[in-house]
């Protein structure tokens, strides 16, 4: 049985409009929320202390490349964005090129983004199943993200999904990744992802 206390459903049901669904996130902010492409809402636990570290790695190395070379923006691993398939989802880390970034209308800026990144990092917490981030990597590239990680610490591996190619498995923490095409000159080093 799942118990949320002080949950708020207010007037909200089934098929909330992306407006509703971004109310409804904002009465539940201590909540981590997604929503899937069949409208199912996806309450999320808060990740635990590796993952937080983890996550901020990367989001760290991203925004290090992004001053750099201005080539885009980076969020939060809270940031919400519409995919075209109705669903909204929410990366570990991501970025968003300058020339997706310009197609979001000013007055969207502000809510969840009706933008595809054009990478997007997903970090395996202890608490997640494979089967399912392994789903959502694949609901990202058929969305329009280009480049995507899924990094698995408990197993030592990452998966590389690319728009129109076969999955990639790279084995162990000792690797350098790096943004191919995508993200030109970005490298990430997984060992970085080894706690102290």
């Amino acid at each position: 049985m799942l118990i949320v206390e002080n949950l708020k459903i207010n007037h909200y049901t089934d098929n909330m409009t992306d407006e509703e669904l971004y109310e409804f996130c904002v009465l539940n902010s201590d909540l981590q929320i997604e929503r899937d492409s069949n409208q199912n809402i996806i309450i999320m636990s808060p990740v635990g202390g590796g993952s937080g570290f983890y996550e901020k790695n990367i989001i760290y190395e991203l925004e290090f490349w992004i001053r750099k070379t201005k080539l885009g923006l980076t969020f939060s691993s809270s940031t919400g964005f519409l995919l075209p398939n109705g669903a909204m989802r929410s990366p570990d880390g991501c970025w968003v090129s300058n020339e997706r970034w310009q197609t979001v209308p000013e007055e969207s800026k502000i809510r969840f983004l009706p933008v595809v990144p054009n990478f997007i990092v997903e970090v395996r917490s202890p608490s997640d199943s494979l089967k399912p981030l392994q789903n959502k990597m694949l609901e990202w590239l058929e969305n329009g993200v280009e480049l995507g990680w899924l990094i698995d610490i408990q197993n030592k591996q990452t998966y590389i999904y690319r728009l129109n190619q076969s999955i990639e498995l790279v084995e162990g923490l000792d690797k350098v990744l790096n943004g191919e095409n995508i993200l030109k000159g970005f490298e990430f080093d997984l060992s970085q992802l080894k706690m102290p």
